[in-house]
């Protein structure tokens, strides 16, 4: 455990990376027009390329996760910030479904999870005291909501003033921010075994038992909803501004909006998470996306409905990773956090993967969002109803905690 002087230094540290990441790689749908009209290769190749994006993301993840004991927190930030770096810069040059795949796609995301939110969770959650993780869970994922704030009309402005190659290589350097950010995390000492001690679980083993527990994938379920909607909204939300005829200036902004909502979102579900059983909470922030999309759909598609919505949305936004990631660490401890969390987002990102990919389909073939709509208001109340059964017990390994 680290000092409490040092507390913040390290929860601020993880915030500001999570900040660059998240920011990045939830702006990418403001280049999907750009991409598709420089390129010519159609608006489902662009949307599958960002979708295999979110699926890299998560697949990332576990793996990086996995190695946060071996290659310390400090070396997968600085592989990860190269990896986005190299990804953003390339693309602009790709000219085949492939190559933007590859870069846009898997190695930009791919190098994203490595300062993901599961990775700077496990992080922090080996050095602070259990009580002070939630509220850092939170206070770590609202540093991913204001990065959506920050980039979202950063790049707008830039591709509206230089172009969408400019505003790439912009996001590119942006990212290797990261790197002097990574020397603030510090690395976690490595643990030599002690004669006599209790041994620790094996990763293999702690795998074998979370998979075993219907909590656990009842977790799965809810975040691959989440996923859906989110990476739906995220990329196709300036298309639907444009079949709404209002100007992309509305999409950057909404998608602001929602990043600012969220910072309060987050950081109140962290608190909450502290005080209250975190199913319920899960249950409340899916069943209120459900509403706040069935209000959207009634309402006139104005500017001020897609703003109004965006802070609705926003709210619960990114605001169910702490109590799920809370609820990891309750049922399995904190020592394979990063690789267990990891999984869950895996979940997340096939989710996210369909609700990508699926925006695209719908559009080209009926011109309309429609039924995608319909989709993430049954999807958020399935997930609202399966966080129910979740029991809330105290880690089976409290050696690990």
């Amino acid at each position: 455990m680290i000092g409490k002087r040092n507390h913040w230094m390290l929860v601020l540290s993880a915030s500001a990376i999570f900040m660059i990441t998240m920011g990045v790689r939830q702006s990418l749908g403001l280049f999907i027009s750009p991409l598709n009209t420089a390129t010519g290769l159609g608006i489902v190749t662009v949307s599958f390329a960002l979708a295999m994006g979110q699926f890299a993301w998560d697949v990332a993840q576990p793996l990086f996760g996995a190695l946060l004991d071996r290659a310390g927190t400090i070396r997968i930030i600085v592989v990860g910030a190269l990896m986005m770096a190299v990804g953003l810069a390339a693309t602009p040059f790709m000219s085949s479904g492939f190559g933007l795949a590859m870069m846009l796609g898997i190695l930009t995301a791919a190098g994203a999870g490595a300062g993901s939110f599961s990775v700077l969770l496990g992080c922090a959650a080996q050095r602070l005291p259990a009580e002070r993780r939630s509220f850092a869970s939170g206070f770590i994922n609202a540093g991913g909501s204001f990065g959506q704030f920050v980039f979202a009309p950063l790049s707008q402005a830039v591709i509206a003033a230089f172009g969408w190659m400019t505003a790439l290589w912009t996001l590119a350097a942006a990212c290797l921010a990261t790197i002097p950010l990574a020397f603030k995390l510090g690395d976690e000492p490595k643990t030599v075994p002690v004669a006599g001690a209790p041994q620790e679980i094996s990763l293999q083993e702690q795998i074998r038992i979370a998979f075993k527990d219907r909590s656990y994938w009842c977790l799965h379920a809810g975040f691959f909803t989440c996923g859906f909607h989110i990476s739906f909204l995220v990329t196709h939300l300036p298309g639907e501004v444009g079949l709404c005829g209002l100007p992309a200036a509305v999409s950057a902004g909404a998608l602001a909006i929602i990043g600012i909502a969220n910072v309060a979102g987050s950081l109140s579900v962290g608190w909450l998470a502290q005080r209250h059983r975190m199913k319920t909470l899960l249950f409340y922030v899916y069943g209120a996306r459900a509403v706040a999309i069935a209000c959207y759909l009634a309402a006139p598609k104005t500017a001020l409905t897609l703003y109004v919505f965006g802070a609705a949305l926003g709210v619960t936004w990114l605001a169910t990773a702490p109590p799920t990631a809370g609820l990891v660490g309750k049922l399995f401890g904190a020592r394979h956090l990063a690789t267990l969390f990891g999984l869950t987002l895996l979940s997340h990102q096939v989710g996210g993967f369909f609700g990508a990919w699926l925006g695209g389909i719908a559009v080209d073939r009926t011109g309309t969002y429609q039924w995608m709509w319909y989709a993430d208001i049954a999807l958020a109340s399935a997930a609202a109803l399966v966080n129910l059964p979740i029991r809330e017990a105290q880690p089976q390994m409290a050696f690990a905690s």
